[in-house]
């Protein structure tokens, strides 16, 4: 291709006349100029010819990437690092045939930039040679015609310092006179990078559009539709761009010392830049919008394949598990909460598992509870399983430094298996877990047995309510486990505090109370010491503190323990504990279509509920490991205490715990004010719930609450 060089090239004349003709200014100003592009249709006459535009766009990348960075490289003699050339040789049988259309077109540049030809004659002229060619072929084309070009001359450039044919063929062009004017010459070698830049993006981008796949976007959508009636436009840009880069290279040929730089070529450069620039912009914004769309219909798809998936019985759990986690095998996806180390998901294979589904808000209590319960697992083999925690976050708010710490800190809290990176979880999957198990905001543990079948939507309430002797949390379980219960202390506790334990071993009176009036608390605790004293009961009262209010709650703990109240849950965990699994019990009730009207364990847990949602205290007394109870809150629990002389012979003669309920029937007055709040629980929400003290339903409101305390 040399030849082309060695011939007559453009003098200073060139540069000193206006490049641009007057009836070119105008199709310049207006790339949807209709006459200029009717004319550029009408060459367009494609035959249906495939071309591999991709795989030689990156050789053409390549040499225009080594022959563009500047001039200050052949200046040093700095050697360009040699890439693989593997991927290129793969388009060796595409270029053969495709070198001598190749050929051609640069012949053209060449000889018609040289002569000084009208630019946009030039530019139809290619077009009409181009004309069996899809649009991104013919800008595909074009740009390889002009980097054979621009590669040998900056081939010569680079090489003329050290090898002497170069040096020789060098002279003959004068090209030693571009090193010399460099400061010169240097405001037109950075306009013509940046169009050539430009020429590389759009021309990628509308090869990118070729590469859609059709069977999840159509030429019908409108974003496909814009940018396909754009790409002519795109076409002819890039072609006239190739022809003014062209006319610019082959004008430095020849050059003469006393040459002095017009604005008039880097005027042109950079205008057509912009132009370039300003298409590709617009073709970007489609292409975006293409891609949304595609991604949109790939996650339906993968979606409705995940519901297949499961919804049939598998020999094991690794289709249901990498369809869930992780689906393809070039990284390992789990982190091993024991080891801290990477595994594959094979580590999981038909073995029981919990995916423990959660938000970066996860309580550190809870955390710490289920730990417990999982460690307890592990040593036994009638309850034996796997927990992997699989987080779900926000794709539309931006991950930073902030989320990643928070993320690494809860993956080194846990000792079970953690998704490696929250991002490896597919769109498809996050919207299966809240369409389809619920998940919202509130932590959700999902079983899955041995071959992937899903047992239940959520296992935490059977979980927190009867801990491992649930497994394997199915919801014929959760009926058998139902059946052999009733309320009763044991039920209420569960354990949660040594103390309790041994009250009730002891076949104690003890009384449970709640609030964070401290007022309320002094009061109570004093009067119900006196009242067990006169009584002569063995009484023991222990705090249980108020539901998400954890800093009053301390406060009170705090004053609770310095005065010398009463026993209380001072641990924070015991006491998150205590009231999740009330919440267990009535999400428990609610997805079992349970209602306090036909189930009385219900109707208890939903009146300590709304006694804790009143700003008052209250009190719930048991009879050791007895079903016998009293309970009252506010004004009437401290009243009973300090008139205890009113009832204390009924109390003497049908026992404390029914003496107090009596008295607790006469106290009773049709004016009062329950409120329940209900926990963020899923599932179907009662449509009528019945007050705790007299049994009419209850109002409907709607409560929006943010608490951190």
């Amino acid at each position: 291709m040399l030849c082309v060089f060695l011939g007559s090239y453009l003098s200073n004349d060139f540069f000193k006349h206006d490049v641009v003709s007057k009836s070119e200014r105008r199709m310049f100003s207006a790339s949807d100029d209709s006459t200029m592009m009717k004319q550029v249709q009408a060459t367009h006459t494609p035959d249906g010819r495939e071309v591999d535009v991709k795989s030689i766009l990156k050789i053409i990348e390549d040499i225009l990437h080594r022959a563009t960075p500047s001039i200050d490289g052949v200046l040093s003699g700095t050697p360009e690092q040699m890439d693989s050339l593997e991927d290129m040789a793969a388009s060796e049988g595409m270029l053969e045939a495709l070198s001598y259309i190749i050929h051609k077109i640069s012949c053209e540049i060449s000889c018609k930039c040289t002569g000084g030809g009208d630019a946009y004659a030039t530019t139809m002229a290619l077009f009409n040679t181009l004309s069996k060619y899809s649009w991104d072929a013919k800008m595909m084309l074009s740009l390889a015609a002009f980097a054979v070009n621009y590669g040998e001359f900056w081939l010569v450039a680079q090489l003329c310092t050290a090898n002497s044919l170069a040096k020789s063929v060098a002279l003959l062009k004068q090209l030693p006179n571009i090193l010399e004017l460099y400061n010169t010459l240097k405001p037109q070698f950075d306009a013509l990078n940046k169009l050539i830049e430009a020429l590389m993006d759009l021309t990628k981008c509308v090869v990118e559009f070729k590469q859609l796949p059709s069977q999840y976007i159509s030429t019908d959508s409108q974003a496909m539709s814009n940018a396909m009636a754009y790409i002519p436009a795109a076409a002819y840009w890039t072609i006239r761009s190739i022809v003014a880069c062209a006319s610019q290279t082959t004008s430095l040929i020849g050059l003469r010392d006393e040459y002095t730089a017009s604005a008039t070529e880097a005027w042109e450069l950079s205008s057509l830049a912009h132009k370039v620039s300003s298409i590709h912009e617009h073709l970007k914004k489609q292409l975006a919008v293409c891609y949304q769309q595609i991604d949109e219909k790939r996650q339906i798809e993968a979606y409705h394949n995940l519901v297949r998936l499961l919804e049939t019985i598998h020999l094991d759990n690794m289709k249901v598990l990498r369809a869930l986690i992780y689906a393809k095998d070039d990284i390992q996806p789990l982190v091993d909460g024991s080891t801290k180390t990477r595994v594959h998901i094979e580590v999981l294979r038909k073995k029981h598992v919990l995916l423990l589904i959660s938000s970066l808000d996860i309580s550190h209590e809870e955390i710490v509870v289920l730990e417990q319960m999982y460690t307890e697992s592990k040593a036994s083999s009638e309850y034996y399983y796997e927990i992997v925690w699989l987080p779900i976050v926000d794709r539309s708010i931006t991950w930073h430094d902030g989320h990643q710490q928070k993320f690494e800190q809860l993956q080194a809290m846990m000792p079970w298996h953690t998704v490696q990176h929250p991002s490896i979880i597919e769109p498809a999957v996050i919207k299966y877990i809240k369409e389809v198990w619920k998940f919202s905001k509130k932590e959700i543990l999902v079983p899955l047995d041995a071959q992937g079948r899903v047992l239940n939507q959520n296992s935490f309430h059977m979980l927190w309510i009867w801990r491992n002797s649930a497994f394997p949390f199915t919801a014929e379980r959760e009926v058998t486990l139902w059946k052999a219960e009733s309320w009763r202390l044991e039920l209420l506790v569960d354990g949660i505090d040594m103390t309790l334990v041994e009250w009730m071993k002891e076949g104690r009176f003890v009384c449970l109370y709640g609030g964070e009036d401290i007022e309320w608390i002094r009061k109570f605790t004093n009067s119900a010491k006196s009242v067990a004293q006169a009584a002569m009961i063995n009484l023991g009262m222990i705090y249980v503190g108020k539901n998400n209010a954890r800093e009053r709650v301390r406060k009170a703990s705090s004053i609770i323990i310095q005065e010398n109240l009463s026993h209380c849950l001072t641990d924070p965990t015991s006491m998150w504990f205590f009231w999740a699994r009330l919440e267990s019990m009535l999400y428990s009730k609610l997805q079992q279509g349970k209602t306090v009207e036909n189930d009385y364990i219900m109707q208890e847990v939903m009146t300590i509920l709304s006694f804790d949602g009143s700003d008052e205290g209250w009190a719930i007394f048991w009879r050791g490991t007895t079903n016998e109870m009293a309970r009252a809150k506010g004004e009437a629990a401290i009243t009973t205490m300090t008139e205890f002389e009113k009832w204390q012979d009924d109390a003497y003669q049908n026992g404390f715990v029914q003496g107090l309920n009596n008295y607790l029937q006469q106290l009773h007055t049709p004016h009062h004010c329950n409120r329940l709040i209900l926990p963020g629980v899923h599932g179907v929400i009662p449509e009528r719930v019945a007050c705790a003290e007299c049994g009419n339903a209850m109002e409907m409101y709607f409560m929006y609450r943010c608490c951190n305390d």
